[in-house]
């Protein structure tokens, strides 16, 4: 008897409930899903199942064989569909989401390379700044800018972005430069709806001490873009990414503040539901994006 299929058949039993519902999961008779866990019974010289009339369980050998045997299984599927992805050509549609300012002014400009570079997969592509859930609401992919994806979701780091305190130089002309992150309270805000701290703004010294500030914000907004806009209008001070501010600070049409200071160093994440049975287009995209933001062009001291 092959053991990959008394693993499978185990594994399937448990997962389901059931021989019945096991059998009809990997598509043999019932018959054959109980001779497979029989036999593995047999083969180990222990029992793994404890069977009733109405329920199954698994005994104390049950639950360590399960265990090992599921990472086993998803081992093995894994392996197949990274070999099968190197191999295939990818094709069908392709759902990805990001935020909003990071996907006009990053993500847009590579679309037309990867449509080339795979013309059987057809993309549709949403932006917003709100966090989709990739399962529920059927995407691929997506884009994530944060320190901390979540642990139910598999992803792979594209870049970094750092967070920059800045203001236009006619708004400092006339309200004075801040030295210290605490003068922030008294100078009008730009604030991000959507940054997790709102309000507070979060500096660390060069002694590596953090400053927490409460800002008072003339202007709430929840899109990056709508921040930098205020700004360059020299309505008040920003903390925004580089990857929106860059070219303006380059200009020197938005002046760094407190340069000496640190502020958050985010991540900037390809999120998907699961590595197990990853699609090639997914798997291509996430190298291509891997690829696209190696050297990542909103470094401002590039």
């Amino acid at each position: 008897m092959d053991k990959f299929q008394e693993m499978a058949s185990f594994v399937a039993v448990v997962d389901a409930g059931s021989f019945v519902g096991a059998a009809d999961a990997i598509g043999l008779s019932k018959a054959a899903v109980s001779r497979h866990v029989g036999e593995l019974e047999q083969r180990l010289g222990a029992r793994l199942l404890h069977r009733t009339t109405r329920r199954l369980s698994l005994t104390d050998d049950g639950q360590l064989f399960y265990a090992r045997a599921k990472e086993m299984l998803a081992a093995v599927d894994e392996a197949e569909s990274e070999i099968s992805s190197r191999s295939g050509e990818p094709s069908g549609m392709l759902r990805v989401n990001a935020p909003l300012t990071f996907g006009v002014l990053h993500l847009a400009p590579l679309w037309g390379c990867f449509a080339q570079l795979y013309p059987k997969v057809s993309l549709d592509i949403e932006l917003s700044d709100r966090v989709v859930d990739l399962v529920e609401e059927g995407y691929d992919l997506a884009i994530r800018i944060t320190n901390l994806p979540s642990s139910q979701l598999v992803s792979r780091q594209l870049a970094t972005t750092r967070m920059i305190c800045c203001a236009s130089p006619d708004y400092l002309a006339q309200h004075g430069t801040p030295t210290h992150p605490a003068e922030l309270a008294q100078h009008d805000v730009i604030s991000y709806s959507y940054f997790a701290a709102r309000d507070e703004w979060t500096f660390t010294a060069p002694d590596d001490s953090p400053v927490v500030v409460r800002t008072h914000a003339r202007i709430h907004a929840n899109n990056g873009d709508t921040c930098r806009a205020a700004a360059l209008d020299h309505q008040g001070i920003i903390l925004q990414p580089d990857f929106i501010i860059a070219d303006d600070l380059r200009r020197g049409d938005l002046i760094e503040l407190l340069p000496t200071w640190r502020t958050m160093t985010l991540g900037i994440h390809a999120v998907y539901p699961s590595r197990k049975h990853l699609p090639i287009k997914t798997r291509r995209l996430v190298d291509f994006l891997v690829e696209a933001f190696a050297v990542p062009g909103w470094d401002v001291a590039r």
